[in-house]
């Protein structure tokens, strides 16, 4: 494909500043409103451009390369195990793999043919592994892509294009990164194009910024490239923790050690079980076997590398080294130092211990949302949202917020010798089971059985979130009024016109009620706002099965925007295809 965007040199900020000011092929102004415009080919295009590329750096660990992404749904052979990759966070399972064993050698093999998705969104199909290994070599260690991954652009964004004689004739909408990438594809590198100020833009860290013009756009895109770690390598072990995170990490609960390898000497059986507390003034002490207490400092640096932990005792000299963190599991630290210098260890924090009497008053210390349940292999979205409240002498209630059953639980051992959740509804058989616990993180329980596709996965939810002014302050906002259905849509398929006349109400007891018509059927419906395992807002709607189309918006969507009138939402179903829901309020 011709490449219609002129890839341009960068040239210093303060030369950018000065070309607003004085060069009038950037951009003129057009008419009696003042309308700026810019050339398809200048500079502040080819930041949108590289702004609004497809990140291909999320799954570096299965296709080395930065700058394409592998499309859901595929497989793969990790290990002699055939694993079938649906989502992002089915990743994770190919690094546990990896991480089984320090010693092994980590091949991965593709199921081919698969699809590639390039940074402009084409799509490609590979057939064998020479194939992809050519698209990956263009892109490999060291980041060679020139998207854009510090910023983001909150759609949607009106664009306007000008003919020679700077007459507009034309207005577009765009509302995702693939349709801003096609626009400009589309363009003659001389076509003038104008945008809809302001343009309100998403940095890294969650915050947003607003910028009112051509000038300001383009400062910002470019102070943005640099701003953070963009994770271009397929080093799926550095983790990428910011200073502030790894810091938190660090000090958050003691480490248990668990080997030690000195100058190539094991001696994991001296300092095996010992505890070490990390302090955010930087002191580290460490308790031994006996009791005893030593003390030391330690301090981190950041290199391109990944951070270097240097730790200083007067008495444990073979922990005296600068440590590289070369990877950061759950609840799992590796250092490693030239010259044959290892240590692992293990995070001890109050939620670890899974013996069955502690995994019984952790789940009696709050509420447990559903976020996911699976029966033989099939999703029962019926039950999204629904709440668990795990009580004394073995009672546990199931609800949505209107409706509420009761049944029996019980926390064992099952034949395996796996710490279970043994659950019975007599009205509810999609949670009769005897659930083997096999995560337990972050606010999160994950229990199942891979091998005959159950699954069930809990989020601790405590006080309703009552105590976050984000969940409470979003709630708000939904329950202030009436809403509509502003955009629906599945990939590129737009169904927004199936929900046409309905009215959503979303009141108090997470209920949602969704209206056609002025006197229309009511068809009510479940809503939580909450905050995820992984500290991200989440939208949790459910409105069962049985109610087309009621039922397309059944998920847990994030958000990607929200206003007093606007609430944008977004989620990635099985098969990577991006959905986006959008209320607007009447």
């Amino acid at each position: 494909m011709k490449k219609l965007i002129n890839s341009l040199l960068y040239a210093s900020l303060f030369m950018v500043a000065l070309s607003f000011t004085s060069c009038q092929e950037e951009f003129e102004e057009v008419g009696g409103d003042q309308q700026e415009t810019l050339m398809a080919g200048s500079n502040t295009a080819d930041l949108i451009v590289k702004t609004s590329t497809n990140d291909g750096s999320f799954d570096n660990i299965v296709d080395g390369a930065s700058c394409i992404a592998v499309k859901f749904p595929y497989t793969v052979e990790v290990g002699g195990i055939q694993i079938t990759i649906d989502s992002r966070e089915d990743l994770h399972l190919i690094e546990e793999i990896f991480d089984e064993f320090d010693d092994d050698e980590d091949i991965l093999e593709f199921l081919f043919p698969i699809t590639i998705t390039h940074g402009d969104f084409t799509e490609v199909v590979i057939e064998n592994k020479a194939q992809l290994r050519e698209l990956a070599e263009e892109c490999r260690e060291g980041g060679e892509d020139d998207d854009i991954e510090c910023i983001d652009f909150v759609y949607p964004i009106t664009l306007f294009t000008f003919d020679i004689n700077e007459q507009q004739t034309g207005t577009v909408v765009i509302e995702s990164d693939k349709d801003m990438r096609r626009f400009f594809e589309g363009l003659g590198e001389n076509d003038l194009i104008g945008i809809d100020f302001p343009v309100t833009l998403k940095k890294y860290d969650g915050t947003e910024i607003v910028v009112d013009s051509n000038a300001e756009l383009a400062m910002a895109l470019e102070a943005a490239k640099d701003e953070c770690d963009e994770d271009d390598d397929d080093d799926y072990n550095d983790d990428d923790f910011d200073e502030e995170r790894f810091d938190f990490c660090l000090t958050q609960c003691p480490w248990q050690v668990r080997e030690v390898v000195r100058d190539e000497v094991a001696l994991t059986d001296q300092y095996l079980e010992y505890l070490m507390n990390f302090t955010e003034d930087g002191k580290v002490t460490v308790i031994d076997r006996a009791g005893n207490v030593l003390n030391g400092v330690w301090s981190v640096r950041f290199t391109d590398r990944g951070p270097l932990l240097t730790l200083e005792f007067d008495i444990l000299v073979d922990f005296n080294l600068e440590w590289l963190v070369y990877e950061v599991g759950e609840h799992t630290i590796k250092l490693h130092a030239e010259g044959g210098n290892k240590i692992i260890m293990k995070q001890l924090c109050d939620d670890d211990e899974t013996d069955p009497n502690s995994l019984r008053e952790i789940l009696k210390e709050c509420e447990w949302v559903i976020k996911k349940v699976k029966n033989q292999g099939e999703e029962i979205d019926r039950l999204l949202g629904y709440e668990f409240k795990f009580m004394a002498e073995g009672v546990v209630t199931l609800s949505n917020g209107e409706n509420t059953s009761e049944g029996s639980w019980e926390i064992g051992y099952n034949s395996e010798e796996v710490i279970s959740l043994l659950i019975t509804f007599g009205d509810e058989p999609a949670v009769n089971f005897e659930w083997p616990l096999r995560d337990l993180a972050n606010d999160r329980l994950k229990f199942e059985v891979d091998e005959i596709g159950y699954e069930l996965v809990l989020q601790r939810v405590c006080d309703d979130n009552a105590n976050d002014g984000d969940v409470v302050e979003i709630r708000n906002i939904f329950k202030e009024g009436d809403w509509t259905v502003a955009l629906y849509k599945e990939g590129e398929v737009d169904t927004t016109t199936d929900f046409a006349g309905f009215t959503f109400n979303f009141t108090m007891n997470h209920l949602v009620v969704a209206t056609l018509g002025d006197m229309g059927t009511a068809t009510p419906g479940l809503w939580r706002v909450l905050r995820n395992h992984d500290n991200m807002l989440k939208c949790y709607l459910n409105f069962g099965g049985d109610h087309d189309p009621l039922s397309e918006l059944t998920d847990d969507w994030y958000f990607e925007s929200v206003t007093d009138t606007r609430i944008e939402l977004q989620s990635e179903s099985g098969d990577g295809t991006l959905e986006t829901l959008v209320f607007e309020r009447l």
